[in-house]
């Protein structure tokens, strides 16, 4: 597999896309701490340790774990003009096999919503996973009142599929989420979202 072979790092036309670093641990804590009212309505309740030390220590292993298993693909972005961190996303839950797909899950910072970031994080992602991943499919889930992270998904090729019922726990309860999906070979055209 590629990413056991050489350092993963993804760079699109502003970024720097790679795994989380045990020196980012401030900046990170920084940035989910002046965002935690931004992002509260779209995550789950962020565990007791979720900005400590060792809750960071156990993410970066995990980060490192699932990327040379090939299980996760666990990013964070940085601009590059700065080296400024603005969030994070993570190609998860990698299926091998007959299903060659993986579910994308991601957050920006307050500060730097709406910038176009995320949008291009997420298509320099999916371009890794269909090119050297070689996935067939990539899965997303967001809230239906999300309209940013539904704009954000359908502007980067994914189309709506339909609605999971109590798909994850949002801010303390069983939500409901609007599934979308990205193919390598799409030749299902325009979808329009209810």
């Amino acid at each position: 597999m590629l990413t056991r072979r050489r350092k993963l790092r993804i760079e699109t036309e502003r970024m720097t896309l790679r795994p989380p670093q045990h020196s980012d641990y401030r900046t990170w804590v920084a940035l989910r701490q002046v965002s935690r009212e931004f992002l509260t309505p779209w995550e789950p309740v962020w565990a007791k340790d979720h900005l400590t030390r060792k809750g960071f220590t156990n993410r970066v292993y995990w980060a490192q774990r699932s990327i040379s298993g090939g299980s996760a693909v666990p990013l964070f972005i940085f601009r590059r003009a700065d080296d400024m961190l603005l969030g994070a996303i993570t190609l998860d839950h990698i299926r091998r096999g007959p299903a060659q797909a993986g579910t994308l899950g991601y957050w920006i910072g307050g500060p730097h919503a709406r910038k176009g970031y995320m949008g291009e994080a997420i298509r320099g992602l999916v371009h890794h996973a269909f090119t050297e991943l070689d996935l067939s499919r990539v899965e997303a889930a967001c809230l239906p009142e999300n309209q940013a992270s539904r704009g954000v998904l359908e502007k980067s090729g994914f189309k709506y599929e339909g609605v999971a019922q109590s798909y994850l726990q949002i801010n303390g309860r069983w939500r409901n989420h609007v599934l979308y999906a990205s193919l390598r070979n799409d030749r299902r055209g325009r979808t329009e979202t209810t």
